[in-house]
């Protein structure tokens, strides 16, 4: 294995479930005899919630990845057609700092290898450290950066925190101001000094009632990024952010900072496929699911199934 996985903890095998039932084969029975070199699609957790509790969040967010994988785990094959590996968990040592900095190597490495990742947080803190990895993988003005999130992340807030992300990418010029996109937003939530900096800068905005007042969520983030793709569709890759506090409460009510309002679970999914849909996206994360505070796991299913219309909605091999 390359020096860039030496970090990495196994995922636990209990967390593979097995029907035994060859008629009814399920992705616990799969994914494990899938190996790296084999693989199309790998999932990574980075399972800490260090920025959380920085940002004064719940904490939790450190149980996501697992319990998100025994949902996951539990699904069948259905329609999907590429081989996935699970690369198991970042190991946590030291700072917050250097586990960004673990993320960002492993990454880096998926990247190169021509894979696309899934990475399952943890908190939001990790699209920082994703974020690089597109940045120094890519070059910065080469990668669109998408935040599904009730919040912005461009906190001033020293040191970094889940609150922080975004900012950090922006004013280390890891990615082009207007190639960043703030979806969902909800602006009850949000610091107005916060949205003036990030519409003095170009970026982006959508917010969750523009979302919803289209015919489908996914509608207003494809016409704008239509352009961008059309002039720069070999050049342009993608990575998506989704932030589980852009899903209202009573469909996701394990999160580290829960919203009685936000888009439904069918508008989540719907963004989740839009970013399945692009060729050139190659990271996707969740982030801030906090199992300690779900209620009959309705988020980690949610994600789960997230995870699998992503896998499920990519274009089939040689297609």
């Amino acid at each position: 294995m390359n020096e860039s996985f030496e970090n990495l903890t196994p995922a636990d095998e209990k967390l593979f479930f097995r029907k035994n039932d060859r008629n009814d084969v399920r992705l616990g029975e799969i994914v494990p005899q899938t190996n790296y070199e084999q693989s199309n699609i790998v999932i990574l957790g980075c399972p800490q919630d260090e920025g959380v509790k920085r940002n004064g969040g719940r904490i939790g967010a450190a149980l996501a990845p697992d319990a998100i994988r025994r949902e996951f785990y539990r699904l069948t094959t259905f329609g999907i057609h590429h081989r996935i590996c699970d690369l198991g968990n970042v190991e946590l040592s030291g700072s917050l700092e250097e586990t960004h900095d673990n993320l960002t190597n492993v990454v880096k490495k998926v990247l190169e290898d021509k894979k696309k990742i899934i990475v399952l947080g943890g908190g939001n803190d990790i699209s920082y450290a994703n974020g690089r990895a597109m940045s120094e993988s890519f070059g910065a003005g080469n990668w669109l950066g998408v935040n599904v999130d009730a919040y912005f992340d461009v906190c001033t807030d020293q040191p970094r925190s889940s609150g922080t992300p975004y900012r950090q990418l922006l004013e280390e010029k890891l990615i082009r101001n207007d190639y960043l996109y703030e979806i969902a937003f909800q602006p009850q939530l949000v610091s107005p000094a916060y949205y003036r900096y990030l519409q003095n800068l170009g970026v982006n905005m959508v917010s969750v009632d523009q979302l919803r007042s289209r015919e489908t969520a996914d509608l207003e983030l494809r016409e704008l990024m239509r352009q961008k793709f059309i002039h720069h569709s070999q050049s342009l890759t993608a990575f998506f952010a989704f932030d589980l506090h852009a899903v209202r409460s009573s469909d996701a009510p394990g999160t580290s900072e829960p919203s009685p309002i936000g888009l439904r679970s069918g508008e989540f999914l719907n963004l989740v496929q839009f970013a399945a849909k692009l060729v050139n996206t190659k990271i996707i994360e969740f982030t801030e699911v906090n199992p300690n505070f779900d209620v009959d796991n309705r988020t980690t299913k949610l994600v789960a199934v997230a995870m699998h219309r992503f896998c499920s909605s990519q274009p089939k091999i040689g297609s």
